[in-house]
C-alpha cells in the first residue's frame, strides 16, 4: 500500500522502500522513515499535493514523489 492510500488520521508502519536509488534511501531513513517506523498522517493536500505525517514525534511533509518510495501498511 502506498501513502496516499491512507485517510487523514490514520495510523500506519513503513513496511519497506521501492526506490533504488541508496542516497534518496538514506534521505528517508535519516528523516525517521525506517522499517517498521510508526506514524500517523497529519494532513493532506489536495489534487495529489504533499502529505504531513508524524513519526516519531516530529513532523514531516512529504512530496507525492517521496511519499511513493516506500510501501505500508495501514494500523
Amino acid at each position: 500500500m502506498k501513502l496516499k492510500d491512507l485517510k487523514v488520521g490514520a495510523g500506519g508502519c513503513v513496511s519497506g522502500f521501492t526506490t533504488s536509488d541508496p542516497h534518496y534511501r538514506q534521505k528517508l531513513l535519516r528523516m525517521g522513515l525506517t522499517r517498521n517506523a510508526e506514524f500517523k498522517v497529519v494532513r493532506k493536500a489536495p489534487f495529489g499535493g504533499p502529505i504531513e505525517i508524524e513519526v516519531k514525534g516530529s513532523r514531516l511533509v512529504l512530496r507525492s514523489d517521496e511519499a511513493n518510495a516506500f510501501e505500508v501498511e495501514a494500523k
